[in-house]
C-alpha cells in the first residue's frame, strides 16, 4: 500500500489518541509521528523501509521478520537482504495476512520456519500455519501443517511462539465481537492451540483429542513464558480492556461473556487497560546488557511505547525503554541480551516517516 494513501487510517488513529491508563494519574502522550532519532541514544537502525512487519524471529546471525502482505525479510550480519527469503500469497484484509513467525527450536539443524497466514477460500477467510524449510535464505519446501482456522478482517490473532517444552502455541482471534465461538470448545476460534511441530495433537492436551490449550480469547498479539515456565499473554480488546493474562492449561479467559474480571467462571487478567493501549509482543527479559528495572517488556502500539512492567506494582511500576519511533509492534531478545523491534507505523494507523517501517536494536 502507498504510504500516501493511508489517510484514512491516521484520522482514525487520531480520534482515538486522546485517553489515560486506568489506576493512573498521568496521561498518556496523544501519538505523534515518529521522531526523528529515538530518544535513547543507545538503538541501532538495522532495517529501513519494510512495508507493514508483523513478526520476528531470532537465529544467531540472522533476524527473519513478517510484511502483512506475504514476504519473509532476512537481516544477516546486520543487514537488510534484496531478496526476501519467501513471497506468500495472503488475503488482502486490514488486520490479516501473513503475521506471526517461529523458528523451530532445532532451527540451526533443521532449519524449519513456521508462519500464520490468512488466505480466503470460496470468499471466506481462514488462517493456517505454514511449515517452511529454508536453505541459504530461500524457501527450499512449503506446506500447510494445521489449517481451517476461521478468519476475520480484523481480529485474526496470528502469534505463534514455541514454549519452553517445545510446543507450538498459536494464539487465534475471534471472527467478529459478537461471536460466541471463542467460548466453544469445537470451533478454533478464539483459542490458544498447542502442538506439536508437525502439526499434531499433544497427547498431555487439556482436552482430549483438541488442540485447544485455553480459550475465551479475543485477539492475542504476544506471548512469553518466564523463568519459571508459566505462560502470558497479551491480547487486544474491543477499543479499552486490553488484557495481560497469565495461561493456564485448560482455563477460560471469559471473552466475549467477561473483560479483564468480574466473573467467576472465568479467569481474571493480571493487568487491564482502560482505554487501550494496543499491546504488541511481550518477553521477559533475561539478559545482562540492559539495565531494566523490570523483568517484564511489552511493545505498544496506540501508546508508541515500549515499556517495562513489575505486575506486583502494577501501572505504578510501567516506564518506557524506548520512545519517538511511533507505533511499535513486536520485540525480542537477542541471544547477547540486546533487545530487537519492529515499528508499525505502515500500518494504516500511523504517522509513517520516508524511512519507515523499521527494525531497531536497543544496545543498552
Amino acid at each position: 500500500m502507498d504510504k500516501k494513501l493511508r489517510i484514512a487510517g491516521i484520522i482514525a488513529a487520531l480520534a482515538f489518541s486522546i485517553f489515560v491508563l486506568t489506576s493512573s494519574s498521568d496521561p498518556l502522550p496523544i501519538p505523534e509521528p515518529p521522531s526523528s532519532k529515538p530518544e535513547n541514544n543507545s538503538v541501532e537502525t538495522l532495517a529501513e523501509n519494510l512495508d507493514e512487519p508483523r513478526s520476528i524471529a531470532v537465529s544467531d546471525n540472522r533476524i527473519f521478520v513478517t510484511e502483512k502482505d506475504g514476504l519473509i525479510r532476512v537481516i544477516q550480519d546486520n543487514i537488510l537482504l534484496d531478496e526476501p527469503l519467501a513471497t506468500l500469497r495472503p488475503a488482502n484484509v486490514f488486520d490479516g495476512g501473513l503475521l506471526g513467525i517461529a523458528l523451530h527450536p532445532d532451527f540451526s539443524n533443521n532449519h524449519l520456519i513456521y508462519v500464520f497466514l490468512t488466505y480466503e477460500e470460496d470468499g471466506k477467510l481462514w488462517n493456517k500455519i505454514l511449515q517452511i524449510t529454508e536453505s541459504e535464505n530461500k524457501l527450499k519446501d512449503a506446506k500447510a501443517i494445521f489449517d481451517k482456522i476461521p478468519g476475520s478482517v480484523f481480529t485474526n490473532g496470528g502469534f505463534l511462539k514455541f514454549g519452553p517444552d517445545k510446543k507450538l502455541y498459536v494464539g487465534t482471534g475471534t471472527v467478529s465481537d459478537s461471536s460466541h465461538l471463542p467460548q466453544d470448545l469445537d470451533s478454533l476460534s478464539g483459542k490458544i492451540l498447542r502442538l506439536n511441530d508437525d502439526g499434531t495433537i499433544p497427547e498431555d492436551n487439556p482436552f482430549s483429542d483438541s488442540p485447544v490449550y485455553s480459550l475465551g480469547h479475543r485477539n492475542p498479539q504476544g506471548m512469553t513464558w518466564n523463568d519459571m515456565g508459566q505462560m502470558y499473554l497479551a491480547e487486544l480488546g474491543p477499543e479499552k480492556n486490553d488484557e495481560i493474562n497469565l495461561i493456564k492449561s485448560g482455563k477460560n479467559y471469559g471473552w466475549p461473556e467477561q473483560q479483564c474480571s468480574g466473573d467467576e467462571r472465568f479467569e481474571n487478567a493480571i493487568m487491564c487497560y482502560d482505554p487501550s493501549i494496543e499491546p504488541g509482543g511481550i518477553l521477559f527479559y533475561s539478559g545482562d546488557k540492559i539495565n531494566l528495572e523490570a523483568d517484564f517488556v511489552m511493545a505498544s502500539l496506540r501508546a508508541t511505547n515500549l515499556y517495562q512492567l513489575d505486575f506486583a506494582d502494577g501501572l505504578n511500576s510501567q516506564k518506557t525503554i524506548l520512545s519517538g519511533t511511533g507505533r511499535i509492534r513486536d520485540v525480542v531478545q537477542s541471544p547477547d541480551g540486546s533487545l530487537y523491534v519492529i515499528t508499525s507505523n505502515t500500518d494504516g494507523k500511523g504517522f509513517p516517516d520516508s524511512m519507515d517501517d523499521k527494525l531497531l536494536r536497543i544496545l543498552k
